[in-house]
């Protein structure tokens, strides 16, 4: 689906019917391929619209050389918000990057956001001021790794389990993902000034309330965990979930997560009993 801004042409996907819940996906990764991983773990959300975004540059969302940084997503994104969804109540989730852009969203639309999802969210945007752990391979089958190209083995490398099941992710993953326009894409994330939005969106936020989820890998050397442990108190209805054998891609925990998106939904839905009746 395609939504008409100033701007731009923002590209979409929707899923089911109900109250929508808005999905942020991570730097260059498409809505179609965020839906393939993530729509399995929304089965239970019979209640929940489901949008997955492409963001400018990304999927078939065009790059523009009028937008210089994150700042100017933001900007996009809000006005996506205000066309697709209105003034109606919503939940955000982001992925990675998604996760930081999540809360540029939250704090301009503070009053819509019924529930909020942080999936190996990015806290910090500047690599070298990220708290990391050291790359560390937990599991690693040689023999799966020797079929890989070199292509697949650079994004391998961001897998801490890397076996042939998690090869079969990475390849159903990459072979759905629309590349976006990589040029552009390197002109943002290659600029720290860019890379980043002009305010600190977490000291702005003021202290949200509802029920939120945030996901994490240990083994996230990407984003790492420890810089989302340390916004926690700013979310005092969030469950926090650090996963042992998980990088940056939470490979293998479909199974794991799924009941936790369930129960967060299920906050959120009697959330929003609750303020309605009130």
């Amino acid at each position: 689906m395609k939504c008409e801004l100033d701007q731009l042409t923002v590209h979409y996907d929707i899923y089911g019917n109900g109250q929508p819940l808005l999905f942020l996906s991570g730097w260059t990764a498409s809505s179609a391929a965020m839906a393939h991983v993530y729509e399995p773990l929304f089965a239970d959300a019979d209640a929940w619209q489901r949008i997955y975004v492409d963001l400018p540059g990304h999927g078939h969302t065009p790059g523009s050389e009028a937008i210089r940084s994150l700042d100017d997503f933001l900007t996009i994104l809000l006005g996506f918000v205000d066309k697709v969804i209105g003034g109606r109540p919503f939940a955000l989730a982001g992925l990675s990057l998604g996760g930081y852009l999540t809360r540029g969203v939250l704090l301009h639309r503070f009053g819509q956001v019924n529930g909020l999802l942080l999936v190996a969210p990015a806290i910090v945007t500047e690599d070298a001021r990220r708290d990391v752990p050291k790359p560390t391979v937990v599991v690693r089958d040689p023999e799966a790794m020797m079929q890989l190209t070199a292509e697949e083995a650079d994004v391998m490398a961001l897998f801490t389990v890397q076996n042939a099941a998690t090869v079969g992710e990475m390849r159903a993953f990459g072979a759905i993902m629309a590349a976006g326009d990589v040029a552009f894409q390197e002109r943002i994330r290659t600029d720290p000034a860019a890379y980043r939005f002009s305010f600190d969106v977490d000291a702005l936020l003021p202290v949200f309330p509802r029920p939120t989820l945030i996901i994490t890998g240990r083994q996230d050397f990407v984003v790492g965990y420890r810089d989302a442990w340390g916004i926690l108190e700013q979310y005092p209805r969030a469950t926090f979930v650090v996963f042992d054998r998980a990088g940056h891609m939470l490979e293998q925990k479909s199974a794991e997560m799924r009941p936790l998106i369930t129960e967060w939904l299920a906050r959120v839905t009697e959330y929003a009993i609750k303020n309605y009746h009130e």
